[in-house]
């Protein structure tokens, strides 16, 4: 069945944009939520209009955005996480993580949303991690997973005593 989307839906299109899918998903999921409304050509017509006009608000969007894509872009961000012996993390690390730790770095809001990720982050290595800002602007962020230390590498250094502070050396003499 051809559609007009109303709304961006995931894995289907943007809004505005004519899709096919199937009768039933169509009937009763995405009519009955006003996420979209049967191809006539009333419609259709309507949805080309709405898309011209959207492509020259995307094309505005994408002028302004274009410092931070450049911000964005090639920045490394460095996460410490618990890890196992393979080198596999006993949590992950998610696309609101690395929203966060990318929006600190380059003192700008971004969307957890924005960062693309099929599924968090859950080995220790370096990952590269695409943000769609708007359009075509999709600058891409290595990001960078390390192990913590465990107890036994920590333990050895536990053992040696601790450098005196120039305070404590003071009173000490």
């Amino acid at each position: 069945m051809k559609i007009v989307l109303r709304q961006d839906v995931p894995k289907v299109g943007d809004a505005g944009s004519v899709q096919t899918v199937s009768n039933g998903y169509a009937r009763n999921f995405l009519i009955p939520k006003g996420l979209a409304v049967v191809a006539t050509d009333g419609e259709l017509k309507v949805a080309a209009h709405n898309l011209a006009v959207k492509e020259r608000k995307v094309l505005r969007q994408e002028e302004l955005l274009r410092s931070l894509s450049d911000k964005i872009d090639g920045q490394r961000l460095t996460f410490t996480a618990r890890a196992g012996e393979q080198g596999r993390l006993y949590g992950s690390i998610t696309a609101s993580d690395v929203a966060t730790a990318l929006a600190a770095q380059v003192s700008e809001e971004i969307d957890r949303r924005r960062v693309v990720l099929d599924e968090p982050l859950r080995s220790v290595g370096e990952h590269t991690v695409t943000v769609h800002l708007v359009g075509r602007l999709r600058p891409q962020v290595t990001v960078i997973i390390e192990a913590e230390a465990t107890e036994e590498e920590e333990a050895p250094a536990a053992d040696e005593p601790a450098p005196e502070s120039p305070d404590e050396a003071e009173t000490a003499g």
